[in-house]
């Protein structure tokens, strides 16, 4: 294969490409500003696009910032080290403090939070699901080690004199003519096959939490989730809304291992909880799962069941953080509080690739720093890109997030008049500042038998985004888990323009879906 042959040869995911040139959406974009990106025609003319996916959320800026070009661009001449591995990054360090300075503000607590980089948001989940799992096993042993000392002591006890209550054997499973030492064998096998037990973790239904083997588990998508089944612990998926639910999982999963204890002069076995639920995985606002605001009441279940077993909380604001929602955390509009926070996306100010993970010092495990590592993560190029896209987010207090909530209360109100309009077509619109869904009603019951075909194919939503594209010049995917529902983030730049333009281009798909015309739908016009 020669270097003029290679342009013709496709190798680097060919199947994703043909299935987004069926849908309409193949394009190779060669430029890009704010919310526009550049592909030229066959005639080599530039054609400016309406961007509103961003990156999937990691535009908050818009593409292409100036101040973070130049910053880039200085940071380069400058001979900034990238790869300077095992030793002090000071620039990470003032990215952390910044981090910490700003979730102090937002959440009202002073508890340092430590920060592990990484260089993208699954990859921040699976720090998080492996510092949870680190913190876990080392409480499990601690826990071991006092199961241990009680049994030795109940043995001196019982070697003193003490009785055994016959409750105790009863709570063993073991008749009392199995003396003492048969109770102890009993316990000491029944906590071996409890404490076997692999870890669980817990996550809302729609979660989706990234594709890698540990965090896909906890992605409640079965096509993304089950071919990797065999590969990672395990996630129960909670309803939401349903208050209850959460707690009769808990209990139904019984996570109690048994003690032998001397109280009251007495040897005894009780019952006592272990660490089975490694960590709860939440996003504020669920991203891949249809863009749906977590409600306070849920939050709120969630906080205090998990503050009862012990379990923290991962607050995982890879999508909806960095001022996206209006807040810097959209967790704090709901009054939920991590022990784990996760960021990335926006957090590169749409130039580098990094992410973190913020633990909660009462859950820190300095050790873990020993045992998990990245090569990439808080170089000093990523780290200084992070730090100035903090600062452009924070400058004339916090301006950035002001704009997000005014914009995106403008973008809301369009949305909505465009559906009071079209209630047969779009189903809902939700989100919160410029995190925002529009979900289309399904068609598999539409008179039209092409567009059945389609609706039922699950194509429904990138027919529409190629013709939001082919015809409109604006650019929208669907939600992974929820196709049928158009996902929009674009940058705090979106003008009113933009959104009249978008506005326009929604009400003729309305349009052409209430007149079933399929043939315009999935053409150009």
């Amino acid at each position: 294969m020669n270097s003029t042959e290679t342009t013709d040869v496709k190798l680097a995911e060919p199947h994703l490409e043909q299935v987004l040139a069926s849908a309409g959406i193949g394009v190779e974009y060669t430029r890009a500003e704010r919310n526009t990106l550049y592909y030229r025609d066959e005639e080599g003319t530039e054609i400016p696009v309406l961007d509103l996916v961003g990156g999937f959320g990691s535009l908050i800026l818009g593409h292409n910032h100036p101040d973070l070009v130049a910053h880039a661009k200085d940071l380069l001449d400058a001979g900034t080290p990238i790869h300077a591995q095992f030793s002090p990054h000071p620039h990470a360090n003032r990215a952390a403090l910044e981090l910490n300075r700003i979730v102090h503000r937002e959440t009202g607590t002073e508890e340092p939070y430590f920060a592990v980089f990484a260089n993208s948001g699954a990859e921040a989940v699976e720090a998080a699901l492996k510092h949870a799992e680190f913190d876990r096993g080392l409480r499990l042993a601690e826990l071991r080690d006092e199961l241990a000392a009680h049994r030795v002591a109940a043995r001196a006890a019982v070697a003193a004199g003490e009785n055994v209550a016959a409750s105790a054997y009863a709570a063993a499973g073991v008749a009392p003519e199995a003396g003492f030492e048969g109770l102890i064998e009993a316990v000491e096998r029944e906590n071996a096959r409890r404490l076997a037990r692999s870890p669980l973790f817990l996550a809302p239904e729609g979660a989706f939490h990234g594709k890698l083997v540990g965090s896909v588990q906890l992605t409640h998508n079965e096509a993304f989730r089950l071919p990797f089944g065999s590969l990672a612990a395990q996630a129960r998926f909670v309803p939401v809304d349903q208050p209850g639910v959460l707690g009769k999982i808990v209990r139904e999963e019984g996570a109690v291992v048994l003690d032998v204890v001397t109280r009251d002069g007495e040897v005894g076995v009780v019952e006592r909880p272990f660490p089975l639920f490694c960590a709860f995985l939440i996003e504020p606002i669920q991203g891949e799962g249809g863009i749906r605001v977590i409600s306070e009441a849920f939050a709120q279940e969630v906080r205090t069941l998990c503050r009862e077993i012990a379990c923290p909380v991962v607050v995982d604001e890879i999508q909806s953080g960095m001022g996206r929602s209006g807040a810097f955390l959209a967790s704090s509009l709901i009054g939920l509080r991590g022990d784990y926070y996760t960021l990335a996306k926006s957090l590169g100010g749409g130039i580098a690739k990094t992410s973190v993970t913020l633990i909660r010092e009462g859950c820190y495990r300095q050790d873990f720093e020993l045992v998990h590592s990245s090569t990439f993560a808080k170089d000093g190029f990523s780290s200084q890109i992070a730090l100035r896209t903090l600062q452009l987010l924070e400058a004339d207090d916090g301006r950035a997030y002001r704009t997000a909530r005014e914009v995106g209360g403008k973008l809301l109100t369009m949305l909505e008049e465009v559906r009071s309009d079209f209630p047969d077509v779009i189903k809902d619109v939700r989100g919160k500042g410029l995190m925002l869904g529009v979900e289309f009603h399904d068609q598999v019951r539409a008179a039209s038998p092409d567009l059945r075909a389609v609706a039922e194919s699950g194509f429904l939503g990138y027919v529409i985004a190629g013709h939001l594209l082919n015809a409109h010049r604006i650019r929208v995917f669907p939600t992974g888990s929820s196709v049928n529902t158009l996902r929009i983030e674009p940058s705090i730049h979106l003008s009113d323009e933009e959104i009249e333009q978008l506005r326009t281009a929604l009400r003729a798909v309305g349009s052409l879906l209430r007149d079933q015309d399929v043939q315009r739908l999935v053409g150009a016009g």
